[in-house]
């Protein structure tokens, strides 16, 4: 039988906790966990789960889609519009690299910290 585990926190390396938690909130409209401080930060989720940012000392942003510094994951998020959405996060300070594998179906950008995601149509 295999083990029950319900997926209740991510936490992405960054140089700046606090930017990179204000960015997601902006983009999420998910709520600024309370006791976030310079070195760790984070957001709260209604369902439960719970993304935190933790500062890392001389941090390397992932080269996507170059592998000379692995991605190592990345987040997907579903939207209505793709292209509205893109625009959004563009404007809030997300990236769009050059490299586009299918843009009918989704987007690749790049958070302020350097992190790949993508936005997925539903």
């Amino acid at each position: 039988m295999p083990l029950q585990m319900k997926l209740c926190a991510i936490t992405l390396d960054c140089p700046d906790p606090q930017a990179l938690a204000a960015f997601y909130q902006q983009a999420t409209g998910l709520e600024p966990h309370p006791k976030s401080d310079a070195d760790f930060a984070g957001l709260n989720g209604a369902d439960g789960l719970f993304i935190g940012f933790q500062r890392v000392d001389d941090y390397r942003a992932p080269s996507w889609p170059d592998q000379s510094v692995p991605q190592q994951f990345h987040l997907d998020f579903e939207v209505d519009d793709l292209d509205e959405a893109e625009a959004r996060l563009l404007e809030l300070g997300a990236a769009k690299p050059d490299h586009q594998p299918d843009q009918d179906r989704w987007r690749v950008l790049t958070d302020p910290a350097g992190h790949p995601f993508c936005l997925v149509g539903r």
